[in-house]
């Protein structure tokens, strides 16, 4: 395991959420459970993806208590993260990951299905994480989802760059206006910084669009 990585999640795991948010990486007791599954997956996650060695990196907005909030990994949700995207063969119990159990079942979270359904049409691969990566939620209602304040987006600021300095990230990509509002405001030194399209609710089309432009410029 790379030890980068492994100190980016450990400060992941410090990271303070405060009453309208929850870190679902924070160690607690005895340090097993649920939230340590979900730190064992971001980290599978991480050096599977450092063995693909990819160029660019999208970071979206935050994750959702459907999606990342339950498996600790961007862009997935318990199906995702169980059975895997075949194209990549880069999730799935089969390659070591774990399903957390201390939430109920949802229904699934619809943008991770759009993000790589279309990641595969593309056959790209990049990088995924968010311009706040804690799941922010209405006080007194962990299972629900609340757009990321500007003191939220200011505490996730520091964990991107990193990521780009550990995997030598190209071009980073900006999912949505608050993702782009978080890149620009740091910038991204060495890096090209982009934006396309959210892909929930109906933008599905206009994202795969952005991210094949960018893959033909």
């Amino acid at each position: 395991m790379n030890a980068q990585i492994s100190q980016f999640i450990d400060d992941l795991a410090l990271l303070p959420a405060g009453p309208a948010a929850t870190n679902m990486f924070a160690r607690v007791g005895d340090n097993t459970g649920d939230n340590a599954t979900r730190r064992h997956n971001l980290e599978l996650y991480f050096n599977a993806m450092l063995e693909r060695d990819p160029r660019v990196l999208l970071v979206g907005e935050a994750p959702g208590y459907r999606g990342m909030r339950i498996t600790g990994v961007p862009f997935t949700n318990r199906g995702i993260l169980a059975n895997g995207e075949p194209h990549f063969d880069l999730l799935g119990l089969h390659n070591g990951y774990l399903v957390p159990q201390d939430l109920p079942q949802a229904s699934a979270e619809p943008t991770a299905a759009v993000m790589w359904n279309v990641l595969a049409e593309l056959d790209f691969l990049p990088l995924l994480w968010s311009a706040y990566p804690l799941h922010p939620h209405r006080v007194g209602e962990p299972l629900s989802n609340r757009t990321p304040s500007a003191a939220d987006i200011a505490a996730g600021q520091p964990f991107w760059p990193k990521l780009q300095s550990i995997f030598g990230i190209e071009q980073v990509v900006a999912v949505g206006n608050i993702a782009y509002r978080s890149l620009t405001a740091v910038g991204a030194p060495g890096s090209i910084i982009t934006r396309v399209r959210h892909p929930s609710h109906g933008g599905k089309v206009e994202f795969a669009a952005g991210l094949r432009a960018l893959l033909v410029e």
